[in-house]
């Protein structure tokens, strides 16, 4: 469950980024904890596009209104359990965090909490997401948000991340669950129009994501970690978050094309999808310093209005 910034670092070396950390860890102890911190480490603007992918899956899943306790208690848990994997990875990342200038103000690298209050926190948090799905909507739910968790917290945080130049692309299956689990917590089953919407997040996570790379290479390279920008170069990912977009475009057309959507969703898409394409476009043919940012930007409204065309095509009698 994933997805999700500020100026880039400047040219201070990993043992100065560490020296900086642990002075603002100092700091940090000074101020009590509040709410918000703990919120912080749910991601909350992340968890948001999560839970509304989810939510969107629960209302496409029946013709009608889906019962009251999968739309509730359903994206409850799911919102839960994401942010409990949002927890677990300020954890897994705090050191890494200290290192990066978009990220060293979260409250692990500033000490405002420490990591077994967010371990604490992240457990809670992912046992009422276990609780309220198994208790309250259904096992195979409860099943497949724990894989998800466990997918994105620990197979892609601890291992994924740090192995290979590839690991947003493998990893985005954690992230591209939710709408799979909305549908689940409703017909009880992995319906096969939720894959579709599954795949359309697997095929927007690497222009999305790689996007933010090139903007923040640096502080990637700084942290070794071998994001594609660090590891193939910027003009290596421009391309593909250009292929990526055109298979992406091709995607979200299956819904149309298979019949789970109709004109309306179809309008949407190209227009949404020709957006996407020209900003992939630009961002391979010119060297604009803001452009890599304004791609990651655009790509999280293009996939929020992308899966409010879904739902709107689904309720309006004209959409099919």
């Amino acid at each position: 469950m994933s997805a999700p910034v500020d100026a880039v670092a400047g040219g201070a070396a990993p043992a100065e980024g560490a020296a900086t950390a642990d002075v603002a860890r100092g700091a940090g102890k000074a101020r009590r904890a509040t709410w918000r911190d703990y919120f912080e480490l749910t991601k909350p603007r992340v968890v948001a596009l999560i839970v509304l992918t989810a939510v969107v899956g629960t209302l496409l899943a029946t013709p009608g209104l889906p019962p009251l306790n999968a739309l509730l208690f359903g994206n409850l848990g799911i919102a839960l359990a994401a942010g409990s994997a949002a927890a677990f990875n300020h954890v897994l990342d705090r050191r890494i965090d200290a290192h990066m200038a978009r990220t060293r103000g979260r409250p692990l690298p500033t000490g405002t909490l420490n990591h077994r209050q967010a371990i604490a926190f992240a457990t809670v948090l992912g046992l009422a997401s276990m609780l309220v799905l198994v208790l309250l909507v259904n096992t195979l739910t409860a099943v497949l948000t724990f894989a998800s968790l466990i997918g994105y917290a620990v197979l892609y945080t601890v291992w994924l991340k740090r192995a290979t130049p590839q690991n947003i692309v493998i990893g985005g299956a954690a992230g591209a669950a939710p709408p799979v689990l909305g549908w689940a917590a409703v017909t009880n089953t992995v319906d096969p129009h939720a894959l579709l919407l599954f795949l359309i997040i697997f095929a927007w996570t690497p222009p999305h994501f790689w996007a933010l790379a090139i903007a923040r290479r640096s502080d990637y390279a700084k942290a070794e970690i071998p994001m594609l920008p660090v590891t193939h170069g910027v003009e290596f990912t421009r391309l593909h978050v250009l292929l990526y977009t055109v298979i992406l475009a091709l995607v979200t057309l299956m819904p149309y094309l298979t019949g789970m959507s109709g004109p309306i969703y179809l309008l949407a898409a190209l227009v949404l999808n020709t957006r996407f394409l020209v900003h992939a476009v630009r961002l391979k043919v010119t060297r604009r310093d803001d452009l890599p940012m304004r791609v990651f930007r655009f790509s999280i409204s293009y996939l929020m209005w992308l899966f409010l065309a879904l739902l709107v095509d689904h309720y309006l009698p004209t959409g099919h």
